[in-house]
């Protein structure tokens, strides 16, 4: 007998609209899940990213991933900016199965989306400190906690883009 094909696709992760996002949250606290946002770039995947995923996916049962617009990066980071699209970005992130759902969002810091998702924990990672997190007055007020994760920061998206711009390729 085949195997039937799996239902589930990573753009399934993938939601656009906030407010669904929201219920979908809210359904899940009411069962008594504790929800987990981290938020960032994610311009070119790479072993931190996933180490940190991972890890703040094992601070509770649902991990919340939401991405930085392309305007937002190219005013983070600079001209040539990000290299993937969004819809690229959030499709590749929702592959992982550490990830639950994926989102993104315009401004230029997450304390809206905080607000309106209210996840029990905030993640950041190691390149960060509980104080210096931007939105941990956001996070307190909501009564969530913010949770640093992953390795120590060795790796970035802006050095593979280094690299390999310094690279040889005969």
């Amino acid at each position: 007998m085949p195997a039937a094909p799996r239902k589930h696709k990573a753009k399934d992760k993938i939601i656009k609209s906030r407010r669904t996002l929201v219920g979908t949250l809210e359904g899940l606290r009411s069962q008594g899940k504790t929800i987990v946002l981290t938020n960032g770039c994610f311009d070119i995947l790479h072993v931190g990213h996933v180490r940190s995923l991972e890890d703040a996916r094992s601070r509770g049962d649902f991990l919340v991933v939401a991405l930085n617009e392309d305007e937002t990066v190219t005013k983070l980071k600079g001209k040539g900016f990000p290299i993937n699209p969004v819809e690229e970005r959030m499709e590749i992130l929702a592959g992982l199965t550490s990830v639950d759902y994926v989102c993104s969002f315009a401004e230029e810091t997450a304390d809206a989306l905080i607000k309106a998702l209210k996840p029990g924990l905030y993640a950041k990672g190691t390149d960060y400190t509980e104080r210096s997190v931007p939105e941990a007055a956001t996070v307190k007020s909501i009564g969530a906690k913010v949770v640093i994760v992953g390795d120590k920061k060795n790796h970035s998206s802006s050095k593979v883009v280094e690299k390999i711009r310094e690279r040889k390729f005969d």
